[in-house]
C-alpha cells in the first residue's frame, strides 16, 4: 500500500536486533506436510480485537458462494508452538487502546496446508481456493472502457446501485503513489461534452497535522521566533524568571496554533478511475491486517524471552515485569513498518470516518507532569502502574544492585572502612548487560538515538538495573542476588563461590549462638537492653547494637571490635532499598524522576535525624568526649548504623528474614 523505504539503517545494523526482525533464541522450523493438516504439530487460534470500535463496518468484505454469503470476521493463526500465557498485546490506534486476544480453537480437520478447505464446529469457512478465486475474479478494471457509454447513460437509480457495490472498496493502480486507495464516491459528471471521460474517484482523506503546520505562514513565523529565543536562553549564563516566562508563553502559543490550525485537515481528493483495478477487499480487512504484525511481533518477542530466562536461570511468574524491564522509554509500536506507512495505509485504505478516543491517552501515562504529580499521595494498596517502559524498574533496580554489592562487600572485606562504591556505575553494569546479550532483547525506537555506542551502553546498563528490579518484585531479594552473582562471575566458578559463600560478621563468628550472656557483665549492654525494650526488638547479638552506637573517636575495643562507620555504609543501602520498594509499589503513577524526589525527601539527614530523636537514640550514643548536642548529620548516621545492625543481626548469612527487617523499618520510618 506504500512502497517507500521501510528502514534507513546501515547494512550492518540490519543484521541484528528485534527492530529488524531478528529474535534471539528462534530456531528454524521443520516444513509442514503440504498434503496434511499437520494436526500433530500445528495449533489453531482465532484472533479477536477488543473493543470492536472501527473494526466492525457497515460494508464488510463478503464473498458469495453456493448461494451463501461468507462475511469476513477476522484472521486465524496457525502456530508451530502452543502459545503460552503472555501479557495481553495492547496497542493505541485512533486514540483508543485496543487489546488483541488469541483464542485457541479446535484445529480444523478437513483441510490440508496446501488447500485449506475448512469445515469445522458446524461453521462453514470458505476454502482458500474459493478465496483466491474471488480475488482473481474481482481483479477487473474499476470502469471498463467499453462500458463507458452505458454507465454515463444509466438512470440515477441504476447508477446508485452500481456505485453502492464499489463504495468502501480498495482499488489499486500499480505504479502510482499511493498504489491503493479507498473509493468513497464515484462521480460520472462530464466536464467536456465532446468526449466521454472516465468517472472520477472521490476520496475523503485526512491531512497529517505536520503538513497543516507546514502550510501555515503564521505558525512557521511563531516557530522560528520560539527556536531563536530558546537558543538565546540556552546560551545565557543565568536566564531570568521573566525570560523563562516569555519562552513558556511562546511555547503555549505554538501549542494553541497546533490545536486550532487555520488549514483544514479534512481534504477531498479526486482522481480519474482510468487504470484502477478492483480488489474485492473492503476496508475492514485493512483494519484487521494492520494489527496482525503487532500480535505476531508480540508473540515472537515473548517466545525469545524464554532464552533469556534460560540464561539467567530464573522463570518469571509475572511475565509483564520482564517485558517492562526490556522496554526502553523511546519504544513505540510501529505496526511492523514505520509510522508514516501505517498512518498512510489507514488513511488511504482504512475506514473513512473512524471514531476517535481521547487524544490524551498518548501522554497521560508517559508525560512527566512535574510538581502536580509529585504532590499526589500514594495508594492505600499496592496497584499496577500504567507506565509502559522500564524507568520505574530502573529506579528500583538501582537500589537493588547497590544493596547486593554492599552486603557482599561488607562481609568479604571486614577490615575496610566505609568508602564510595565505584562498582555500581553504568560502565560496569553495561558489561553485565553484554554478558546476558540484553541488546538482543530490548525494545527501543527504530531511530538513530541508540546507534552511538555511548548511548547504547548507557541504555543497556539501565536495562540491567530494570531486570534486577523486575526479579526483586517478581520474587524476592534472594532471587535477584542469585541472578546478579551468577552474571557477575559468569564463567568464573571459583570467584563466584567466594562471592556467595562469605563469612558472617566477626561479632557473630565469636558467638554463633548469640552474645546476650554478656549483658550482666557490661553496664553499657544493660543500658542497651532498655533501648531494645523501648523499640520492641531484641537482638541476638547485642554487641552489634553496641557497635552501632560506638563512634570512631572511641577507637578499637574488644566489646564492639570497631566503630559504627561500616554499619552506616550498610544501613544507608538498606534504607535506600526499603524506601525504593515502598515508593515503587504504592506510587504507581509516578515516574523515575518523581520517585527519586520522593525518596530524597525520605532518605536524607533531616528526616533520619527526626527518626533518631523519636527513638531517643542519642541517649545511648558513645563518644570519647561527651557531646551535649549532636549535629543533624551525626544523628542521621546513628540511625543508618542502627539499621545496618538490625539487618545483620536478623538476616545473617541469608536473606530469608529480609521481609521482617523491611516491615520493622517501614513501621519506624512511616
Amino acid at each position: 500500500m506504500n512502497d517507500g523505504p521501510l528502514c534507513r539503517c546501515s547494512l550492518k545494523a540490519r543484521r541484528s536486533g528485534i527492530r529488524h526482525g531478528y529474535y534471539a533464541g528462534e530456531d528454524s522450523l521443520g516444513k509442514c506436510n503440504p498434503f496434511s493438516n499437520n494436526a500433530n504439530r500445528l495449533y489453531h487460534y482465532f484472533v479477536t480485537i477488543s473493543p470492536p470500535t472501527n473494526f466492525l463496518v457497515k460494508t464488510p468484505t463478503i464473498i458469495v458462494h453456493d448461494s451463501h454469503e461468507f462475511i469476513f470476521e477476522g484472521f486465524s493463526l496457525l502456530s508451530h508452538h502452543p502459545l503460552e500465557e503472555v501479557p495481553t498485546c495492547q496497542v493505541i490506534r485512533f486514540n483508543i487502546e485496543y487489546s488483541i486476544f488469541y483464542v485457541e480453537e479446535k484445529l480444523p480437520e478437513n483441510f490440508c496446508v496446501r488447500e485449506l478447505e475448512l469445515f469445522y464446529n458446524g461453521k462453514e469457512v470458505l476454502s482458500m481456493n474459493e478465496v483466491l478465486n474471488y480475488l482473481f475474479k474481482s481483479s477487473i478494471p474499476l470502469v471498463k472502457e467499453k462500458e463507458l457509454d452505458k454507465l454515463i447513460n444509466l438512470s440515477e437509480h441504476d447508477w446508485l446501485n452500481y456505485t453502492d457495490k464499489i463504495k468502501g472498496m480498495v482499488v489499486t493502480y500499480p505504479g502510482k503513489k499511493p498504489c491503493s486507495i479507498r473509493v468513497d464516491q464515484l462521480d460520472r459528471d462530464q466536464l467536456d461534452e465532446e468526449s466521454i471521460s472516465y468517472p472520477v474517484i472521490v476520496h475523503f482523506g485526512i491531512r497529517p497535522p505536520q503538513l497543516s503546520y507546514a502550510g501555515n505562514p503564521e505558525y512557521q513565523k511563531a516557530l522560528r521566533e520560539y527556536v531563536k529565543f530558546r537558543h538565546l536562553l540556552a546560551n545565557m549564563p543565568k536566564p531570568s524568571f521573566h525570560d523563562k516566562r516569555r519562552l513558556e508563553l511562546k511555547e503555549n502559543r505554538l501549542q494553541e496554533m497546533r490545536m486550532a490550525s487555520k488549514m483544514k485537515r479534512d481534504v477531498t481528493i479526486t482522481i480519474s478511475s482510468e487504470g484502477f483495478y478492483r480488489t474485492g477487499i473492503m476496508c475492514d480487512i485493512v483494519q484487521h491486517a494492520l494489527l496482525i504484525p503487532v500480535l505476531v511481533r508480540h508473540l515472537r518477542f515473548h517466545r525469545s524471552l524464554n532464552s533469556l530466562e534460560a540464561k539467567i536461570n530464573y522463570k518469571f511468574k509475572t511475565r509483564l515485569l520482564l517485558q517492562l524491564a526490556l522496554t526502553h522509554p523511546s519504544y513505540r509500536e510501529n505496526f511492523g513498518t514505520n509510522p508514516d506507512h501505517a498512518r498512510n495505509s489507514l488513511t488511504n485504505c482504512g475506514v473513512r470516518q473512524p471514531q476517535y478516543g481521547d487524544r490524551r491517552i498518548h501522554f497521560m501515562n508517559t508525560h512527566k507532569r512535574g510538581k502536580s504529580l509529585v504532590q499526589k499521595f500514594g495508594k492505600n494498596e499496592e496497584s499496577e502502574s500504567k507506565i509502559t517502559h522500564n524507568e520505574r524498574l530502573e529506579f528500583l533496580g538501582d537500589a537493588v544492585v547497590e544493596f547486593l554489592t554492599s552486603i557482599h562487600l561488607f562481609h568479604l572485606f571486614p577490615n575496610l572502612e566505609e568508602g564510595g562504591q565505584r562498582f555500581v556505575q553504568n560502565q560496569h553494569l553495561s558489561v553485565l548487560a553484554d554478558k546476558l546479550s540484553l541488546h538482543q532483547y530490548v525494545l527501543h525506537a527504530h531511530g538513530s538515538d541508540l546507534c552511538h555506542t555511548f548511548e547504547l551502553r548507557h541504555a543497556m546498563a539501565n536495562c540491567f538495573e530494570a531486570l534486577m528490579g523486575a526479579i526483586f518484585i517478581d520474587s524476592n531479594i534472594e532471587a535477584a542476588d542469585a541472578v546478579f552473582s551468577a552474571t557477575l562471575f559468569r564463567g568464573e566458578e571459583e570467584l563466584h563461590t567466594i562471592w556467595v559463600n562469605y563469612k558472617p560478621h566477626p561479632l557473630q563468628e565469636q558467638e554463633p549462638q548469640g552474645d546476650r550472656r554478656w549483658i550482666e557483665t557490661f553496664p553499657i549492654l544493660q543500658k542497651l537492653a532498655e533501648f531494645e525494650e523501648s523499640i520492641g526488638i531484641t537482638f541476638t547479638h547485642i554487641r552489634l547494637l553496641a557497635r552501632a552506637f560506638t563512634d570512631r573517636s572511641i577507637g578499637f575495643n574488644y566489646l564492639t571490635l570497631g566503630s559504627n562507620q561500616r554499619l552506616e555504609f550498610l544501613g544507608d543501602t538498606v534504607l535506600q532499598l526499603v524506601a525504593s520498594e515502598y515508593l515503587y509499589r504504592f506510587f504507581p503513577e509516578h515516574h523515575e524522576g518523581h520517585l527519586s524526589l520522593l525518596r530524597s525527601s525520605l532518605v536524607n539527614n533531616r528526616t533520619q535525624a527526626v527518626v533518631c530523636d523519636d527513638l531517643a537514640m542519642t541517649r545511648y550514643a558513645m563518644y570519647s568526649n561527651l557531646k551535649t548536642e549532636l549535629k543533624t548529620k551525626d544523628r542521621a548516621d546513628l540511625l543508618e548504623a542502627f539499621l545496618g545492625a538490625v539487618y545483620i543481626d536478623r538476616v545473617s548469612l541469608i536473606f530469608s528474614l529480609f521481609e521482617n527487617v523491611k516491615i520493622f523499618l517501614i513501621l519506624i520510618l512511616y
